[in-house]
């Protein structure tokens, strides 16, 4: 089957630039499959009419309003893609094979997680990456930063905005400017450099304090972790450029280094947010239909 655009990835960038190349009166096939990155998450915040929707009910929404558009929507994965002649040719997961004009890749990112005991329990609900997600809930609290890195301790002064209780760990020996350790001290920023042996959940199942190698358990209700991030496999197999951080590279109209292959959100940048790939989305949407329509290829 032929489409004009295909889009990958069924989040806050895909469901953006399928509605909009929807209402471009384009034919659009959306390819969405595995568990969103933020499942885990119990509410997703800072999106206007949204704030406090669970992720789930965000997705519902946004296919639901595709429905009045020439937009299919697909529980499929896509494993290669092809350019031939003006377009490209596409193997999806079930093993049939379409055709489309344009590719837009909406797939986010993969975090690596550490690898600490208890981690992946309280992940999305009492350990997240962006405190304006989560952090309103849990003002004031007793919070953990995990920070391996002398640019994380940085990010423990802005978590300070949020809560006066602030722990970085630094999961073993650190070293730190004379500077950056004034600063810390100043903002009241508490620094533990002994090893996490585990996570500490508490009778109602949440997050509550971190033990050290030592047993000594520190009192921790929400704790950030900035986790390293890749790109997906399908992602990688395209050969795309990347930039020195590993996110896809892309140039004013979203398109990447292969003629025709555009992406946005998450992808492209580590400043991430559910309203930012939104926009992004929009943008690449914006783009290949403008492409599409003046250009005619």
């Amino acid at each position: 089957m032929n489409y004009d655009v295909l889009v990958i990835g069924g989040g806050p960038a895909g469901l953006s630039a399928a509605l909009q190349l929807g209402r471009g009166c384009k034919k659009v096939l959306l390819c969405d499959a595995g568990p969103p990155r933020n499942a885990a998450a119990e509410e997703m915040h800072g999106f206007p009419t949204r704030d406090g929707t669970p992720p789930r009910e965000f997705r519902r929404i946004g296919r639901e309003q595709l429905a009045p558009y020439d937009v299919e929507v697909r529980e499929v994965g896509v494993h290669h893609v092809e350019a031939q002649g003006r377009g490209f040719v596409v193997a999806l997961a079930d093993g049939s094979t379409v055709r489309c004009r344009r590719v837009i890749l909406a797939t986010g990112m993969v975090d690596e997680i550490p690898d600490v005991p208890g981690i992946r329990e309280q992940w999305g609900r009492r350990i997240f990456q962006c405190p304006y997600c989560h952090g309103w809930e849990l003002r004031g609290r007793p919070w953990g930063l995990l920070a391996t890195s002398e640019q994380l301790l940085e990010f423990a002064l802005f978590l300070t905005g949020w809560t006066e209780q602030v722990v970085a760990f630094t999961n073993g020996p650190l070293s730190i400017r004379d500077e950056l350790r004034q600063r810390l001290e100043r903002a009241g920023v508490a620094l533990e450099s002994r090893r996490i042996a585990r996570l500490v959940a508490g009778p109602t199942d949440e997050l509550a304090a971190v033990e050290l190698e030592d047993g000594t358990r520190r009192g921790c209700e929400a704790l950030v972790v900035r986790p390293p991030q890749r790109q997906s496999a399908f992602v990688a197999r395209l050969g795309l450029a990347l930039d020195d951080a590993g996110y896809v590279r892309i140039d004013e109209r979203e398109e990447t280094s292969v003629r025709g292959i555009y992406a946005a959100g998450d992808l492209t940048t580590p400043v991430q947010g559910a309203l930012l790939a939104a926009a992004a989305g929009t943008r690449a949407a914006w783009a290949v239909n403008h492409a599409l329509n003046v250009h005619r290829d």
